[in-house]
């Protein structure tokens, strides 16, 4: 059996998802005496892949291409799917950040492969991978097993452990995938970033506001204690809404569901919808108008 884990990179640096998705495949692949292949795809990956080796993949494969240096849906699908064929991979392992959210289907078309989504644990019985995910908005959890030849799990960021970096290494090889113009649908002309903005689904602490804030003023104390904190700002959907913060801040079920060790909600009602996408937290705390 083999098993391939997606590491999802930006701009040439690995997100800490990356390491989480590694750690996780290897210690199912240490269960179920597989081997586990890593595969890193970007325009200039190269230098970086070796890093993987740290948190449990022996061999690491790169695709690399210039117009892949910002993502493209169907590019990155055609090459996740064409390397796992060619590798004959059974168990594809990758982050359900909101980039594989968008990619991940396509590929389970690609392979005709069954796919949990958004998974909280896995686990190994009886020669087969169990994984647990959360339903009904995350009111209860319910236990997948998936019965194609070709199963794909995409593993909740923060959940799984990365564990300490050790000085493992990894071998490191370049495979090539012909890509045509018709393989970009969309080209990209200019990106913008926030410079030392923490990303919500990857912050170990969380200070969100919400609608009782009154005003998108008043979210400089929110910004004010998340920079204290060394934390993420968060918002709830009212607040998107409105337009006081922008989208990729938003907690919750049409937002970005996390699962920080701390969750700070200022001023927020808490409806069903946020609670899908911030229950998994470790501590909770609320502030209230009461």
């Amino acid at each position: 059996m083999k098993i391939i884990a997606f590491a999802e990179q930006r701009n040439n640096q690995f997100k800490k998802t990356a390491f989480e998705v590694v750690r996780a495949a290897k210690t199912i692949a240490d269960e179920l005496s597989a081997e586990l292949v890593a595969l890193v795809v970007g325009g200039n990956v190269s230098p970086i892949a070796g890093e993987l080796g740290k948190y449990g993949a022996s061999r690491v494969i790169v695709v690399e291409d210039s117009r892949l240096q910002h993502y493209s849906t169907t590019a990155y699908a055609k090459v996740i799917a064409e390397v796992a064929q060619q590798e004959s991979g059974q168990v594809i392992f990758l982050p359900a950040s909101s980039l594989w959210k968008d990619v991940a289907p396509r590929v389970a078309v690609k392979l005709d492969a069954g796919l949990a989504t958004d998974c909280t644990t896995i686990r190994v019985e009886n020669g087969d991978c169990v994984a647990t995910r959360p339903v009904y908005a995350g009111k209860g959890l319910t236990d997948v097993r998936i019965t194609s030849p070709v199963k794909m799990f995409s593993l909740r960021p923060n959940v799984f452990s990365a564990g300490t970096p050790s000085s493992g290494t990894a071998t490191i090889e370049k495979r090539n995938v012909q890509l045509t113009d018709a393989d970009f649908t969309a080209a990209v002309k200019e990106v913008k970033a926030s410079s030392g903005k923490k990303d919500v689904a990857e912050a170990d602490i969380i200070v969100s506001g919400g609608r009782g804030l009154k005003g998108p003023e008043h979210f400089a104390m929110i910004e004010e204690l998340a920079s204290t904190l060394n934390a993420a700002v968060g918002a709830s959907r009212a607040v998107v809404d409105a337009g006081w913060r922008p989208h990729d801040e938003q907690v919750g079920q049409t937002g970005k569901t996390v699962a920080p060790t701390l969750y700070i909600a200022v001023a927020i009602s808490g409806a069903v919808q946020h609670l899908a996408g911030m229950s998994s937290s470790k501590y909770i705390v609320a502030i209230n108008k009461d």
